[in-house]
Parts: C-alpha cells; sequence; structure tokens
C-alpha cells in the first residue's frame, strides 16, 4: 500500500561541541533540568539524579519512581567504571497460583507469554513489582554525588506544581493507551477527559491542556525532605502499600524495607581502542558483548556496504538466540510499545553516566497509586507465567531486563549510549557503537544513520538502506522494510554523549519530538 507520508521531509538534530556538560534525554525539560545542575556546579552523578526524578514527571508513562533500571558511570579522575543494578524484583508474597493460565493464546502485551487469566500479570495491582529506582537514585548520589539531595529534586518538584502541557505527542501517548488507563478508575481520572477520551486542544485552540501532578509533587517533596528512607520504610512506602494491596497486588511492607539496589563490577569488553562496560547479570550487556564478539574485526570506515549489513544481521541474530536459551524468551508482541526511558550525562570533566528507568510496559501496570501520585510498574509481565522455564514466575526472584546502558573509554573521550524501546534496545544501542567504533562514524552521523532490528523472527529494516544490501538481507532472512517515523516507532529511542579531546556532544533518536541533547551552556 502506498504510504500517506511524505517522501521528501528530512528530519535532522545537529549536533554542537562545547566544553561543558551535556544531557542527552527523550524529554526536553528532562534534559534542561540535569543541564541546570551541571551549570550550578553538579556533577554528572549529580545531573544523572536530577534527570532520573524529572523523566518522571514530564514522561510519567516512561519511567519514575514506581519503576526500576540500571545505570553504569565512568569516573574520569579514577579512570573506573561502576555499574548499579536498580532493577526491579518480584514480591516476597507472591502466589504463582494467583497467576493461572487462560490456555487462550498469548499475552496481550509486550511478550508473547502464554496468555493469564484476567491479564493479572499485566496489570492491576497483581502485575505491580517491587520498584528500585529510588534506591538506585540515592544509592548512586551517596557514593558519587556532590550536591544536596534535596537541591536535585527540586527541578522535578516545579515541573510537578506546574503540571504535563498537554501537547499533539502527548495526546497520541494517551490516547494508544486510553482502553488500558481506564482499568483504573484513578487513573482515568487523572489522564482521560470524561474518564475516557485522551485529552486534546482543539484545532485551532490557542492553548494546551495540562494534566494536574499535584500528588506526585507533595510525594517528592517528602523525598526531597526525608530522603529514601521515606519511599522504603516510611510513609510513602506506607501509601504505595496500601493502594497497590487496595487493588489486589502482594506487594508488602516488608519488601520495600529489604530492598537494595546493588553496586557491581561492570561486564567488561573490548573492541579495537574502545574499553566497553555494560550492566552484567540478567540485562542486554552481556548479550551486546555477544552481539560484538560475533562481528567480523573492523574494516572500512562509513556506513556498512551490503556484507556489513548481512554481518551486523548475523552477529544480531546469533546473539539473540543465545539470550533466549539461556535466560528465557523476551521477545515482545508488537501490539504494545515499551515503556522506558534513557538518558546519558558528560560533565565538564568527562565523567559520564549511561542511565536507563523503566516501568516496562506503557503507563507500567496502569496502576495507579492514588495517595502518591505515582504511577506503578508491571514488572511482573517480565517473568513468563508457564513453569519450567529459564524465566518463569516465583517469589521474591529478580526480574530479566533489557536494558542496555553502555559507556566505551578511549584514549581521546568516549561516550555513553543507550536507548527505551524494550528487546529492541540492545540491538540500537550494539549498531550505534559499531558505527562509531568500527566506522569511524561521528556521534551525528550515528545516530542519523539508518539501523535495523532483529529482535524477533523478522527483521525490520530502515527503508533508505541501500537495496543491494536489502537484497542480501532478504536472501537469509524474512525482511520488512520500514520508514523512520515519529509514530509506531519501529526502532528503538537511543541517547548518548560523546566526549573527544575534551569537547562533549550529545544526540537523542531523530525522529522523537521532544528527545533532546541540553548543554549547560544554553542556560
Amino acid at each position: 500500500m502506498i504510504p500517506n507520508f511524505s517522501t521528501n521531509q528530512v528530519i535532522r538534530k545537529p549536533v554542537t561541541q562545547t566544553e561543558g556538560g551535556v544531557v542527552a534525554t527523550q524529554h526536553s525539560k528532562g534534559a534542561r533540568a540535569g543541564a541546570e545542575v551541571l551549570k550550578a556546579g553538579g556533577n554528572a552523578i549529580d545531573a544523572a539524579v536530577a534527570t532520573a526524578f524529572a523523566m518522571g514527571v514530564v514522561e510519567p508513562w516512561m519511567s519514575g519512581p514506581g519503576g526500576g533500571g540500571g545505570m553504569v558511570y565512568y569516573d574520569a579522575k579514577t579512570g573506573e567504571t561502576h555499574a548499579l543494578n536498580f532493577g526491579m524484583r518480584s514480591p516476597a508474597a507472591l502466589d504463582v497460583a494467583d497467576y493461572p493460565l487462560s490456555g487462550k493464546g498469548v499475552a496481550s502485551d509486550l511478550f508473547p507469554w502464554p496468555n493469564v487469566v484476567d491479564d493479572r500479570n499485566l496489570r492491576g495491582g497483581t502485575a505491580v513489582a517491587v520498584p528500585g529506582m529510588v534506591a538506585g537514585a540515592a544509592a548512586a548520589h551517596e557514593r558519587f554525588g556532590t550536591m544536596p539531595w534535596a537541591d536535585l529534586l527540586a527541578p522535578a518538584q516545579a515541573l510537578a506544581r506546574d503540571g504535563i502541557l498537554v501537547d499533539w505527542y502527548a495526546s497520541l501517548l494517551i490516547a494508544s493507551s486510553a482502553r488500558n488507563i481506564g482499568t483504573d478508575p484513578d487513573l482515568a481520572a487523572m489522564f482521560l477527559q470524561d474518564r475516557v477520551y485522551a485529552p486534546v486542544a482543539g484545532w485551532t485552540a490557542t492553548g494546551l491542556p495540562v494534566i494536574a501532578m499535584d500528588g506526585m509533587a507533595d510525594t517528592l517533596a517528602t523525598l526531597a525532605a526525608d530522603g529514601a528512607g521515606a519511599y522504603y520504610e516510611g510513609d510513602i512506602g506506607a501509601a504505595i502499600v496500601a493502594d497497590v494491596q487496595g487493588k489486589g497486588g502482594s506487594l508488602s511492607r516488608d519488601d520495600l524495607a529489604q530492598y537494595e539496589a546493588v553496586w557491581e563490577a561492570p561486564y567488561a569488553f573490548t573492541r579495537g581502542d574502545a574499553r566497553f562496560s555494560v550492566l552484567p547479570g540478567l540485562t542486554a550487556g552481556p548479550t551486546m558483548a555477544d552481539m560484538f564478539a560475533r562481528l567480523p574485526e573492523p574494516g572500512a570506515n562509513g556506513s556498512p556496504d551490503a556484507a556489513g549489513w548481512k554481518a551486523i544481521a548475523d552477529a544480531l541474530h546469533g546473539a539473540y538466540a543465545h539470550r533466549i536459551a539461556t535466560m528465557g524468551h523476551d521477545g515482545e508482541s508488537p501490539k504494545q510499545p515499551a515503556c522506558t526511558t534513557h538518558f546519558s550525562v558528560v560533565d565538564r570533566d568527562g565523567n559520564m553516566v549511561a542511565w536507563t528507568q523503566t516501568l516496562l510496559s506503557i503507563f507500567g501496570a496502569c496502576t495507579l497509586s492514588q495517595s502518591t501520585g505515582m504511577m506503578m510498574n508491571n514488572g511482573i509481565m517480565w517473568f513468563d507465567p508457564e513453569q519450567g522455564k529459564p524465566n518463569s514466575l516465583a517469589a521474591g526472584r529478580p526480574c530479566l531486563m533489557n536494558v542496555c546502558p553502555a559507556i566505551a573509554v578511549t584514549p581521546d573521550g568516549g561516550y555513553a549510549f543507550g536507548a527505551s524501546g524494550g528487546r529492541k534496545i540492545m540491538g540500537a544501542v550494539a549498531q550505534l557503537a559499531h558505527f562509531v567504533t568500527d566506522r569511524g562514524m561521528t556521534l551525528e552521523e550515528a545516530f542519523h544513520h539508518p539501523r535495523m532490528d532483529l529482535s524477533t523472527s523478522t527483521l525490520v529494516a530502515d527503508d533508505t538502506i541501500p537495496t543491494e544490501a536489502l537484497a542480501v538481507l532478504e536472501a537469509a532472512y524474512k525482511v520488512e522494510t520500514r520508514p523512520r517515523h515519529v509514530y509506531p516507532l519501529n526502532w528503538a529511542c537511543p541517547s548518548g554523549v560523546m566526549r573527544r579531546n575534551g569537547r562533549n556532544a550529545g544526540c537523542t533518536e531523530i525522529t522523537t519530538p521532544w528527545g533532546d541533547a541540553f548543554r549547560e551552556d544554553q542556560l
């Protein structure tokens, strides 16, 4: 079918270098919040903490204090790299018997698991896992932060007091999930007009609707004053548990009190003169390393030729097959968008952060903690509800994550990359790293270059990949070509920063209208 859209439109996000710090993320306001902290003298970790909480306000359906994630940090002074896992866990009181299989096909959301009765692993209180984002931010700040905790939460509080401005992109995201939002009356009252329709400005309206975030603002104010303990052992945690249990979940105060973010040695590997550090364990980090191990040694600079595209596809295919065999089938359905935020930070001294946080599905469990104004994750969906599998549902177990924050350190600097997009994340991050490290591309060239995805049985190729290369790919794989559009986003949504010879730069997925790389010298 002939597409509706222009065949002549060109989308670009120019990259500007600076000696100051840069924050690159999926929302301009979140990037600005982090850049303000850098401007005030904070380091990359300070900016990351501020950005993490700000992003939970400006795109709360993607991530926030009700979710989890992971981070990699490069300390330029010591030359050391550190990994922090603040992923979610299943509650200790979870009963597998509460998630019976329906025998009616596969799930209606991200992963093609067997369907569970009433989608109890997808939505509602029964889908909520133990959140880790606040613990992760507190651990990062305690070890490497320099500014007061309360100062770092102040930008998010201000954004929450302002509320969410509902432009056309926000309307689109809310409308795409309106049916699921409507399953929780509290969430529907917050995000839907008449609890049914997505808020939309009139075609010729001079103003935009605003979604109030006062509950989140109050919660952030308490967190700023009392620290993370208020979340895991205090009044915030008590309110979350009461709300989730009131909606059928098994999350308990003990689950929160016993949660800890975990510092780990990064999974490290070398490619050319780049030393990579990624998250270890039940993440996509080891899969990225496996993908690079399957690639031929670096050859000519510039765009891949047909053989080069085939080599990328073969490496992706092999790495995903190994992941499925050893960690469990975490491929997702095309029916629903993944719900994740990634941002990258580099400061004036060359410290770098790659940070990914998520609620898992868009709007998470579609469950609002009405007492705190926070959307809760649906981390239980990460588990296979069928027993006897590598990633089967069980109580008190860490969730398998698709996150892939990555840092590469090179003789002249390095870069911090990551993405949102579910199982598509690893392939996007690995291809960007391949373009830069193996093919000599600049940050701007890499982010504007076409990519492919092979996280399912179908290879999805950017329709600007040369015809000769597509022919070679089609001889080996089932191939679909798609355009690079705002919606649906056919590939992952990356954000990255780069440091070269003392100068910093950032870039985000070129098609995302909110994504921005903000420099501290812009303020």
